[in-house]
Formats: structure tokens, sequence, C-alpha cells
């Protein structure tokens, strides 16, 4: 019985012993180590070069220049308009070729700006070079020169509003910018054309593009006076005609840009204007002399067109009675 508190006694202090040995072999715990991080996405393949900022010779005109994007409407531009915007090779027509101007951020020395005789001829002529019998861009009064060409009259990007043939102003203004007398009268005169209300012009009557002398006017097909393309009922022929008119044409009676008189006429009363060339002082004369009983002092033969109504001329009539 002695033996079995000694044996119970050894087998606890060998369990201690085992106990603190096994404690004393292991290692000391590790710290929590941080989570491991995401991995980052594969960067996306560089665009393609077709998504690249589009080249600078490719822009169009009018990203800088406002009369391009205005040029839509403009003649020149008639038939070449793309997608709204005019292509640059239609600017070329006129500017040359703008690649080194836009590269050079709009140098205006590398871009080509028509002016005066040189940029009239070189530029304007090439596609406006008309000659004809009436027609002439190089022997007409307003040939080019230093002082008159192509652009002192026209405007290709900035023309008169509603005004044709872009011309850079209403024609009146600008025809009397040379032609002072001729406009002052048909702004001051009672009796005239009434320009500029969107019938008659200047050019109306006048071919700005003639040649010298009398082609500057616009005559008939059959080369008529311009005035009878409008007052063709004075045109005839007539069995009888009115020799004023066959002589010296409708300016032997009136005065074209305009007058004080009614009708046009040159003179204030019409016996007057008559008496130039049916005098009865003498026997000189175009027409014919009155009989001896016209009395011009007194009024009732004053009014020559009281009797002599068909004054144009008559197919009836000898007199112009009627």
């Amino acid at each position: 019985m002695s033996m079995r508190p000694l044996t119970l006694g050894a087998v606890a202090l060998c369990l201690v012993v085992g106990l603190a040995s096994g404690n004393a072999q292991q290692p000391p715990a590790s710290p929590p180590q941080p989570p491991a991080p995401t991995p980052a996405p594969t960067p996306m393949p560089a665009a393609p070069a077709a998504a690249a900022a589009e080249p600078a010779a490719q822009l169009p005109c009018s990203t800088c220049h406002d009369e391009a994007k205005k040029f839509i409407y403009n003649p020149h531009a008639r038939g070449a308009v793309k997608s709204g915007e005019v292509p640059n090779d239609v600017c070329a027509t006129c500017h040359g070729d703008g690649t080194e101007h836009i590269d050079a951020g709009g140098d205006k020395t590398k871009i080509k700006k028509p002016v005066g005789k040189e940029g009239a001829n070189e530029t304007c002529l090439l596609c406006h070079d008309v000659t004809t019998d009436r027609v002439s861009r190089h022997a007409g009064t307003h040939a080019n020169s230093g002082t008159v060409n192509c652009l002192t009259c026209h405007s290709i990007h900035h023309p008169a509003p509603l005004a044709q043939h872009l011309v850079a102003k209403p024609q009146l203004e600008l025809c009397g910018t040379c032609h002072s007398t001729q406009t002052a009268m048909f702004r001051a005169k009672p009796y005239k054309h009434r320009l500029g209300r969107g019938g008659m012009e200047c050019s109306s009557c006048h071919e700005p593009h003639g040649r010298p002398a009398q082609e500057m006017l616009r005559t008939t097909q059959a080369g008529e006076a311009p005035c009878l393309n409008c007052h063709s009922e004075k045109r005839g022929p007539f069995a009888f005609p009115h020799d004023a008119k066959e002589l010296g044409g409708c300016l032997a009676c009136h005065e074209q840009h305009g007058s004080s008189n009614q009708k046009s006429l040159k003179r204030a009363n019409v016996y007057q204007l008559c008496l130039e060339c049916h005098s009865p002082i003498t026997a000189d004369t175009l027409g014919s002399q009155p009989p001896s009983f016209h009395n011009i002092n007194t009024p009732r033969y004053r009014n020559c067109t009281t009797c002599h109504v068909a004054i144009h001329g008559s197919n009836r009539s000898p007199q112009l009675f009627k």
C-alpha cells in the first residue's frame, strides 16, 4: 500500500515535466499578415492612328475665316458645297494652296490675296475673260487698270446685300464714285427712272464691260437704243416716222438721266422743244415749218402735242395727228 502513492506522484511529476518541455520547444506566434494587394488591371493598347487629332492641313478654311462660312451662299461655291462646308479646294482657286498658311498658324505671307490690276488679271480673268463683238475685258472703258479693275466694283466676300453680280455697293452709289454728275441728276431731278427699287439699275441701259463709245449701251438684239427694251410701243416701224427719232434718237427730246420737266423732256415747254427743229424763222431746219396761222404768241399754239398726238410716229397721218 505504501508503493501506490509513490507511483501516482511519479506519474504526476512526469506529466508536469513533459508539459513544461513541450511549452519550451514551441516557437512564439508570428504577427498577423496584411491581405495580399489586388493585382492592377492590364493597360489597354494605345488608340489607333485614325483616332488621333486631325492634321492641321485638313482643317477647313471656315475654322478661322467667317468669310468661308458664309461662302456656301456665294455663286462661286455653287455645286461645290459638301456637308455644309466649302472645300478648301474652292478657296485655293483664288487664294492658292493654303497648307503652309495653316501650318504656320495663319501667316498672311503664305497665302495669296488678289488685289488691284494684277490680282484681277491673274485671278478674275482666269474664268471671266469674255470677249465678244460688244463686250471685252481688255478693250473696254472699264478694262483692268490701276485705277479701275474687277475688284474696284466687285466684292467677292462682302458684296452689297441683295445686289446682283457681287457688286461692292448698290449700283447707283457704286457708279457715282466716278460718274458723279449723272448720279446727282438721278438724286435731284423729279422726273427720272426709278433706280434701285428692284426694277432698273444703271446696268439696265449701260454695259459696264462694253467696248468704247456707243457699245457701252445695252442695245436691243436689232441694234436699237436700249430705251426700246422697255418702251417697245415706240419702236415702229411707222409709215410716217417722226424724223427727230430717226435722226437724233430718243435723246433728241428726252433727258435720260433725269429732268426737271415732265416726261423727262429737255425743255420746260413743248413748243420750245419742237421749235428746235420746226423753226418758222428760217428754212434751214430739220423739220417742216409750221403754217403761218400758227402764232406762237398765242397759247393755243404752244401745246403742239394737243393736235400732234402721235409724236413718235404714225401709220395714218403724215402730220402725226393720229
